[in-house]
Order: C-alpha cells, then sequence, then structure tokens
C-alpha cells in the first residue's frame, strides 16, 4: 500500500473517539526515566475502539481515483469493505503527527462501501508510542474523484471492542499481553454484513491539539510466512517459522465456546518445546477463547518470533497456521563485495544482515522489537546508513535526522529515543548525527537536504557549547554516556553509570564531540560557507586532558591511568590521533584483542577506522571471528545479535537491528570515499 508521501491535505473530517476519551484534557507525558510514572486513567488502558462508515459511490466518481487520507491516535488497522488494507500511522510527536494518504480505488466498487477502523490506545508511558497522554481519536478524508465524500464526524459509528482483556505486560511495558474472546460481539466488525445498529455515534475530540504532517515513510507491507515444522503432541502443538521473524502469529481454530488455547511465542526451541522466556526478558503468552465452531486468531500487537506453542483444548482442531510478518518495503539494491563473493561464511554474515533489515525495519529503524521497540538515535544511526546502502533509498536516514531535530522544541541537545512518550537524553547519540548528515550526502549527493541540515546541526553544537563546554571540553552532562554496550565490553572505562551526572571529562563524550564539529566544518566547506570553528584549540584541549605520550594511548580522563580499547579506538576512528606512534599502538591493540574487544558501539568504529586508516584489508578476518559475527553463525542465528552471543548479556535481543552494520563493510560500496 502506497503512502501518499509528502503531500499535504487539509481535513474536512476532525478528530472523533468515544465519549469515555473526550471527557479528559491531553497531558504532557514526556517524562525522564527517573521521574515518577504519568498519571493514567487506568480504565482506558489497553482501549481498543472501533469505527464504521458507509459511503454510497457511482461508477462515475470512482473513474476519478479515491484517496483515503487518515491517522489516528496510537494505532489504527484500516479495512475497507472487509478487506485488510493497510495499518499505521508511524509512531510521532502530536505536534507533528502523521498522516497516511492511500490510494484505495482498488478496494471500492460501485454501491455500498464500508470502511471500518480497528485503534488502539495503548495508554503505556514507554518507548513505542506517545501514549500515557489521553490523547485517542480517528481522523479520515475519503477524497474521491477530487471530492470530499466521507469524513471522520458525527456519522461514524463507535464501539469499544470488548474481546481484547490484557493479561499482563511484556518488555519495557512495551506491549500489553492479552486474551482474545472470538466470540465478543464486535468480532466481525469490518465485515460489510455485521449490524452496527446498536452502536453510538462517534463523538468529536473537543480539545484535540494536534498538528499534522504527511507521513514520510511508506505504509508497512505484510507477507505471510509458512511453517516449516509443525508437530502435535498431545496437547501441545508447535509451529517452527524457520527464522526469526517480527509479526504476529495467525491461525484458525475449531472448537467449543468457552474453551481456551494458549499461545506461546519464542525464539528459540527446548527440549523440543518453545523456550518459555526470551532472553531479552518476558513470557511472551497469550490466550483465546474459542467462540463455537471456527475462531480467528487477532492478536493486534506485533513482537519477533520464531517458534508458537500452542496448548489446545481437548478435540480442537487448528488450520491455517501462519506467521503474519509485517515490515517495511523492501529491495535489495547492494552486491556483496568480492571479498563476501569468494568467502561463504561472509556471505552467510551478508545474509544475515539483510534478512534481519528487510523484516526487521519498520516505520523507522527500531530497537529490539520484543523489548523496547524504540527509536534511538545512537543504533539508528549505523542501522539508517545500513539500510540506505542495501536498498538504495535514503528514506530511513532523512526520517531519523528529521525526527532527532524536531525533538529540539523539547530539549534543545535533543531527545534519543524519538517519537514516544518516554524521555530518554544520551550524552553521545545526537553528536552521532554529524557524520550521518555527511554520510548521506555521500551517498546521494542531496546538496539542498545538507543545506536544510546545516542550521539544524549548528543549534545543536552551539547547545551543547552552551550548556556544557567547559576549558574546551564538555563537562558536568546531565546525561547518561554509554560509551559502549554492554557494560561488560567497556574494558573498565572509568564512567558515571547510567543516569548519573559526568562531572569530569572523559574521552569518549570529548572525541564524539570533537569529531562533530570537525565535521561539522566539512559540510561547511561543503556548502561554500566558512568553517564553523576553528578546532586547533580544541584539539590541543584533548590531548593535553587525555593522552599519554608515554604509552601512546589515551587515557578513559584526566583522573585516571586506565586506557580501555574502546577509549581508543574512538579516536582512532574520528581521525584524531596526534602522532603515528599512537596509530601504531592502537593498530597493535586491535591485533591483540580483536573485534570482540569492544561491542555494539565500538566495532563500527573499529571497522571504519581501519577503512581510514588503509587497513581494510583486515576486516574480512574480523567479521567473521568465531567470537563475533561468525559467532552468531555458530549459535544458530536467523537475525543478528544484540550482542556476541546469546548468554552475553543478561537481557540479550535475538532480533536486533545494530548489528547488521557488517552489511556496510560487505558490500561493493566505495567505504574509502564514504568514511574519508
Amino acid at each position: 500500500m502506497k503512502n501518499g508521501r509528502g503531500i499535504p491535505h487539509e481535513f474536512s473530517g476532525v478528530f472523533i473517539s468515544e465519549a469515555a476519551f473526550c471527557a479528559h484534557r491531553p497531558l504532557d507525558p514526556l517524562l525522564r526515566p527517573e521521574d515518577k510514572e504519568a498519571p493514567l486513567a487506568k480504565e482506558l488502558l489497553d482501549r481498543h475502539i472501533l469505527f464504521r462508515r458507509r459511503v454510497c459511490l457511482s461508477a462515475e466518481e470512482l473513474m476519478g481515483g479515491a484517496i483515503l487520507h487518515l491517522t489516528a491516535d496510537d494505532h489504527y488497522k484500516l479495512y475497507i469493505n472487509g478487506q485488510y488494507v493497510t495499518e499505521g500511522p508511524a509512531p510521532s510527536y502530536h505536534f507533528a503527527y502523521a498522516y497516511n494518504s492511500l490510494d484505495v480505488t482498488s478496494y471500492l466498487h460501485e454501491g455500498d462501501n464500508l470502511i471500518a477502523v480497528h485503534t488502539l490506545y495503548q495508554g503505556l508511558v514507554n518507548r513505542v508510542w506517545q501514549s500515557g497522554d489521553l490523547r485517542h481519536g480517528l481522523l479520515f478524508d475519503l477524497v474521491v474523484g477530487g471530492r470530499t465524500v466521507a469524513a471522520s464526524d458525527g456519522r461514524v459509528r463507535v464501539a469499544y471492542h470488548s474481546g481484547y482483556r490484557p493479561i499482563g505486560r511484556v518488555g519495557y511495558d512495551t506491549a500489553f499481553l492479552e486474551e482474545y474472546d472470538a466470540a465478543a460481539p464486535e468480532v466481525g466488525f469490518a465485515d460489510p454484513a455485521y449490524d452496527d445498529s446498536g452502536w453510538a455515534y462517534a463523538t468529536p475530540v473537543p480539545q484535540d491539539d494536534h498538528t499534522l504532517v504527511p507521513q514520510k515513510t511508506e505504509c508497512l507491507v505484510t507477507e505471510d510466512i509458512q511453517p516449516c515444522v509443525i508437530r502435535r503432541e498431545g496437547e501441545r502443538l508447535l509451529l517452527d517459522f524457520g527464522r526469526v521473524y517480527v509479526g504476529r502469529l495467525q491461525f484458525t481454530a475449531y472448537g467449543s465456546r468457552g474453551d481456551c488455547v494458549r499461545v506461546l511465542l519464542a525464539q528459540e526451541c527446548e527440549g523440543g518445546h518453545a523456550r518459555e522466556r526470551m532472553r531479552a526478558g518476558g513470557r511472551h503468552e497469550e490466550r483465546m477463547r474459542l467462540a463455537e465452531g471456527a475462531s480467528v486468531y487477532a492478536p493486534f500487537d506485533y513482537t519477533a518470533f520464531r517458534y508458537a506453542e500452542l496448548t489446545l483444548p481437548q478435540d480442537c482442531r487448528i488450520e491455517d497456521c501462519r506467521l503474519q510478518a509485517r515490515h517495511y518495503p523492501f529491495t535489495l539494491r547492494a552486491a556483496p563485495s568480492e571479498a563476501a563473493k569468494e568467502d561463504p561464511r561472509l556471505l552467510a554474515i551478508l545474509s544475515l544482515c539483510v534478512h534481519t533489515q528487510k523484516y526487521g525495519v519498520q516505520e523507522a529503524v527500531l530497537d529490539c522489537m520484543e523489548r523496547e521497540k524504540g527509536f534511538y538515535v545512537g543504533d539508528g544511526c549505523y542501522t539508517a546508513l545500513t539500510h540506505a546502502i542495501l536498498t538504495g533509498e535514503d528514506v530511513m536516514i532523512r526520517k531519523l535526522l528529521d525526527d532527532a531535530f524536531l525533538t529540539a522544541r523539547l530539549c534543545p541537545t535533543l531527545l534519543t529515543c524519538l517519537n514516544c512518550s518516554h524521555r530518554q537524553e544520551i550524552a553521545e547519540y545526537p553528536l552521532m548525527l554529524l557524520p550521518l548528515i555527511l554520510w548521506h550526502y555521500r551517498l546521494f549527493s542531496d546538496r539542498d537536504y545538507l543545506a536544510a541540515c546545516y542550521p539544524r546541526a549548528v543549534a545543536l553544537l552551539e547547545a551543547y557549547r552552551t550548556a556544557y563546554e567547559r576549558d574546551l571540553l564538555l563537562t558536568d552532562l546531565d546525561k547518561w554516556c554509554v560509551v559502549e554496550w554492554p557494560a561488560n565490553y567497556r574494558d573498565g572505562y572509568e564512567v558515571p553509570r547510567e543516569g548519573e551526572i559526568c562531572r569530569e571529562p572523559h574521552v569518549a563524550i570529548s572525541a564524539y564531540y570533537l569529531f562533530a564539529i570537525e565535521t561539522l566544518n566539512r559540510i561547511a566547506v561543503l556548502l561554500g560557507k566558512e568553517p564553523y570553528r576553528d578546532t586547533r584549540a580544541l584539539r590541543k584541549a584533548f590531548y593535553d586532558r587525555f593522552y599519554d605520550g608515554e604509552r601512546h594511548l589515551f587515557r578513559d580522563s584526566g583522573a585516571t591511568e586506565n586506557t580501555s580499547l574502546i577509549g581508543n579506538i574512538l579516536p582512532f576512528a574520528f581521525g584524531l590521533l596526534p602522532e603515528e606512534a599512537c596509530r601504531e599502538r592502537i593498530l597493535a591493540l586491535i591485533g591483540e584483542r580483536g573485534i570482540t574487544g569492544v561491542a555494539l558501539f565500538g566495532a563500527f568504529p573499529l571497522l571504519m577506522g581501519l577503512v581510514r586508516h588503509g587497513c581494510a584489508d583486515r576486516i574480512p578476518a574480523l567479521l567473521s571471528d568465531e567470537r563475533a559475527w561468525g559467532r552468531m553463525l555458530d549459535e544458530g542465528a536467523t537475525a543478528t545479535f544484540e550482542a556476541w552471543g546469546r548468554e552475553e548479556k543478561w537481557n540479550t535481543s535475538l532480533f536486533h537491528l545494530t548489528f547488521s552494520y557488517a552489511a556496510v563493510f560487505l558490500t561493493d560500496t566505495d567505504l574509502a570515499a564514504l568514511f574519508d
């Protein structure tokens, strides 16, 4: 389903909802992690609300085509004449809320037509949506032949779907686990023959404060994945879909009214059964109460899974089992590098990364789909770059940059988990946007977009300079600095723990800051401007505070003698070395420690640094290292892990997009030109 990206539309309709929401004022739910939870209207949590609108169309009207402009807060699934169309919108802040513009001509016919929409207000403060804010509603205009023939108004029928009952939460309050009642009176609401005469009429939202923008990304596509193994043992039915995908389980059950089917989703199988708990945390178990006869399982939310185990009542029969994968439209356009073509192991790693990107990227590049589902700036820089290289499309880079800079109205130094109600600030993440801007230009030669990003980047660095720069170094940051993740790969790096203020300047954040400034200088030159800032004094302060000339290595801070691998990889990658002896010493460290001396935020700079220092011939061996991506293969990975192995982190995601960045170094991309 194509989305008419960038086409402005002025709505005739208004946001509508059920009466229960219209009695509440919208809240500001953007909270720091240390703040207490926002006040929640508990009776509205996990609220599924349905809408139906009939419209009669003539053949002449349909000849002019039909566009449906719509959005919903938090989320919608759209059906026309009983046929599923798409879902959306992409998560957004209410002050720049995305709407979709869809060509629905093929779904309509002469005579009576039905638009049916299933919406969800989740209501939790999390990393998925800007929810927990008491903003709910549906907005749409159906434009046929250039004329609005139906809109969201008081003629739309509305009802609460009683078939979804929350029975727990999963992830970091990412989703509600639910019991679905297949005999609920609202089941089948999307069927044109369904009788909605007992439904109420929708209420216009009296205090709506959404500001609307066209969604910049396409709508998601769905793909049915058939199980490669189906095995029944007594009351248990195990389904194996061959790989981890992102989506929902679908099946039809035949049984007796009130019988219960238990549904357990998993990423691993142990002892012939689905593993009870995902390594990323949580037990993804839900239930379905059967109607008499056929019952179609209809979960609303999604997760990342490979296995499904159903526990069935006696005499229950299951048919049409499938995994409905949901993902962003994906076409692979990059070719393998010569090294990958010649090495089956490298080719397998590239395939692993491509699968992760194809089935993991949603309307944005998200964190682990079974835990946070968060749109993180830091992870996203590398993931969006990878997506651009694999597909030849820049949409995910633009999405990340535009949405990140949009948060300047909430925080001058930007938020780092985007389009959600969980307010989080991480010190180095916004600084990683600067090289992404330059990489985008080098890949797509879009000077206009480079020029549009420049003033936003200047404002960002000025905000850091004003708030945190003391004696030419960043200090007293009221933000966590990740440095490396998981923490056991920091090599003893001495930096405050999560949430603590970094009183003392340290090499990691200082390297990111200096690299961002020097990158902005390069962008300025490309635009014919004077450099943003002279960095000679900044470099001197950097070396004076952190560089140990006797050991030819960087110390973690001026208050320690510890020299960590991550604390040296960053200056190495960012071109901040003071002498050749330092370069040789860090190259020797890489030779001794390998790529697994660092992890999620160190491996990419390490590989980039090797390219920049003319040592790209070392990269294939590092990628296939039996402790790195090679270990993922050896442990049976079907998508890239969050860490180097299943056991390397207490809550390892086994479908994590970030480590798919190995693909950047396994395609025929001119990396020397990209990273120079």
